[in-house]
């Protein structure tokens, strides 16, 4: 099973790519796990990406592109893998083609933006420990105030509403046509299946489709 998830951010990859990982017993690798691994290594190509990340910049698609490339080869690899934020583009995925790397299977999980706002703005964090608290689905008891230590809980930039409206309009500028582009291609390679879940659901059900499918 070699597989990509699609989906906007909020949608639910990172939970879902999990538990689909743990069903298959195959390595989810996300591009921020991978990219971290790489600065880890401390070789060539973990400098240059080291060196890119600190000042802000993205990683170039050739780069970015060797790196997953060296990931895949790993051991754990052998009988699969998930691929959660990767490619993010239609150039990325067409250098994944050429490059030889063959997928079974892309899967995306739907959900509209207005979801997405309210899965992620309501997410509310205690800096200290990292526990996550969300207004509508896992509210502290006292609001505002860490369940533990009463200290105030705060709200990351990444889930403010502008930030997150950005994000949005960054993946249907750059990412959504990768669905266009996965469905065109499964049409014309029945080696491939394109698997599409409504995001929506409960984890439980999500994950119960995704299998059914996947299976």
């Amino acid at each position: 099973m070699r597989i990509i998830l699609l989906g906007a951010p909020g949608a639910g990859k990172g939970t879902q790519g999990k538990l689909l990982a743990d069903h298959l017993h195959v390595p989810k690798i996300s591009t921020g796990d991978i990219l971290r691994a790489a600065v880890h290594t401390g070789n060539e190509l973990g400098q240059q990406v080291k060196a890119i990340m600190e000042r802000g910049g993205l990683v170039p698609d050739p780069l970015m592109i060797q790196i997953i490339k060296e990931r895949l080869q790993k051991e754990d690899c052998r009988h699969g893998f998930i691929l959660d934020g990767f490619p993010r583009t239609v150039a990325q995925a067409e250098v994944l083609r050429q490059e030889d790397v063959a997928i079974t299977h892309v899967i995306e999980i739907v959900v509209d933006d207005a979801e997405v706002l309210k899965r992620l703005s309501g997410r509310w964090t205690h800096p200290g420990s990292g526990r996550v608290y969300h207004q509508l689905y896992n509210p502290p008891r006292v609001a505002g105030l860490d369940d533990v230590t009463g200290e105030p809980l705060v709200q990351r930039p990444d889930d403010q509403e502008e930030t997150i409206r950005k994000r949005l309009q960054v993946y249907r500028q750059q990412t959504e046509p990768l669905v266009a582009y996965y469905k065109k291609f499964t049409q014309e390679n029945s080696a491939v299946h394109y698997v599409s879940v409504d995001g929506c659901q409960s984890i439980e059900s999500i994950q119960q489709k995704i299998v059914a499918k996947v299976d």
